[in-house]
């Protein structure tokens, strides 16, 4: 083996090295890139998917927290959901006139509104569940069930951590 081969070799090697740092060095910004892409190309999907029900998406998330908790106020839905009230008021005007959901006064506070689903609302819920599943199906295909066990619960690992720091800030 000549000289020359020795020193290429070398240097191959030293590049491979130096590469592998540099990931290992990038890899929290290739996560965070990693999970922002996948949570964006979901919700693409989704909204896709639920086109044939004429739902947007800032509707069927609306939709997804009420039947969670049916008969929330209308203030404590803008809370959860981090929207402002305006925002939110014109997203319930639009579900109340397709008849997805209806406003109801607190029997206590009549200065409360509270919202539910319709049966309409419901039946929608029914099937965005069934839609959402299929595609969970689809976009979890080649995992097996111990995989996707393992994927959710470190994905629940790292919500809390970022609902611990959000509640820290």
């Amino acid at each position: 083996m000549e000289i020359s081969d020795v020193s290429a070799k070398e240097q191959s090697k030293k590049n491979r090295s130096d590469s592998k740092g540099a990931e290992e060095e990038n890899w929290d910004q290739r996560l965070g890139f990693l999970m922002h892409d996948v949570s964006r190309l979901r919700r693409v999907v989704f909204d896709s998917m639920m086109k044939p029900l004429n739902v947007t998406r800032s509707q069927w998330w609306v939709l997804a927290y009420l039947s969670r908790r049916d008969g929330m106020a209308q203030s404590d839905l803008a809370d959860m959901l981090e929207l402002g009230k305006a925002a939110l008021g014109g997203i319930i005007d639009r579900l109340e006139a397709a008849e997805f959901i209806m406003r109801r006064p607190d029997p206590v506070d009549r200065r409360v509104k509270r919202i539910y689903l319709t049966s309409l609302g419901k039946q929608t819920i029914n099937e965005m569940r069934v839609m959402s599943h299929d595609m969970s199906e689809r976009i979890l295909e080649g995992l097996d069930h111990d995989q996707r066990i393992l994927l959710s619960d470190m994905l629940g690992v790292v919500k809390r951590n970022l609902l611990e720091i959000k509640g820290g800030v």
